[in-house]
């Protein structure tokens, strides 16, 4: 008898969630930890099951929690301390490792670092411009040095329903900052999720994928659009210098490179739902009508 696949996510948050709204109807069990109940209402309605878990909240059982699962998945970000998964749960999962089908850890392409506007693939230098890009790169490690290595999956900047520049708009938050020859790479929530199940499908212990889309874009550039898109006045543009930011939006400036995604395309099989930001922002609206 074929055992039920069943993914342990780590962290289910808003992309874990798109890859278990795409598993659940595909006869899969998830199991995927949260930080308090607040957090699991959606992942209850789906009929998930839900372990609180952070830092000072191990998992009781976590030994045999593990072993039901076929497939495992984190999308816990490093803290100051280093990753909270590996550092509380760490042995259990490296016992579990090398019996699992695959592994997956979502990092992010922070850990290029700044190219100034150059181009970097998944075999580029890691050289990570700050703090928490090193953090990203020293999680990537600990990660890959498991009895089956991760699969890492370093993702471009996250948009998709509920979580666009079209609700940035729509706030009154948008802001045209303008730092001339900058570009950020994004990718779709729903394109992940694709990436993630072509990877399960076709496990490659110790890969790392870039999943972003096919169009690195100036971010003043993709709030004029959305702003076209609600037919309303963009903006006013202000020059980066001028700009008042905080520490964290600000370090978002500070790397500035073009992200190559051709081994998704090649290896996985994958072609992307939404290939660029006009594609992915025009769908989001369309789908509200």
């Amino acid at each position: 008898m074929t055992q039920t696949p069943h993914l342990f996510c780590f962290g289910l948050g808003y992309t874990a969630m798109a890859l278990a709204r795409a598993l659940v109807p595909q006869g899969w069990r998830v199991t995927g930890t949260c930080r308090d109940v607040a957090h699991a209402e959606e992942a209850k309605a789906l009929g998930l099951e839900i372990v609180i878990f952070d830092r000072d909240h191990p998992i009781a059982g976590i030994e045999q929690r593990l072993a039901a699962a076929t497939h495992l998945l984190s999308s816990v970000p490093p803290d100051e301390n280093g990753d909270p998964v590996l550092d509380v749960h760490g042995a259990a999962i490296a016992k579990a490792a090398a019996r699992l089908a695959w592994i997956g850890y979502l990092s992010t392409t922070g850990v290029y670092g700044d190219r100034q506007g150059g181009w970097v693939d998944e075999t580029s230098a890691l050289t990570p411009s700050g703090e928490r890009g090193q953090r990203r790169l020293d999680a990537e490690t600990a990660w890959l040095a498991l009895p089956q290595p991760a699969h890492l999956f370093r993702l471009a900047g996250i948009y998709g329903p509920g979580r666009s520049a079209l609700d940035t708009v729509r706030s009154g938050k948008a802001r045209r900052v303008v730092k001339p020859g900058q570009v950020f790479s994004r990718i779709h929530v729903e394109d992940i999720a694709q990436v993630l199940l072509a990877s399960i499908a076709r496990p490659n212990p110790g890969a790392a994928y870039n999943v972003c889309d096919d169009d690195a874009a100036d971010p003043a550039e993709v709030i004029a659009y959305a702003c076209k898109l609600l037919n309303v006045a963009p903006p006013p543009a202000v020059p980066y210098a001028e700009a008042e930011l905080s520490p964290m939006a600000r370090s978002f400036y500070d790397d500035n490179k073009r992200v190559r995604n051709d081994r998704i395309k090649s290896e996985l099989g994958v072609a992307l739902k939404y290939p660029d930001y006009r594609a992915g922002l025009g769908a989001l609206l369309s789908a509200e009508s």
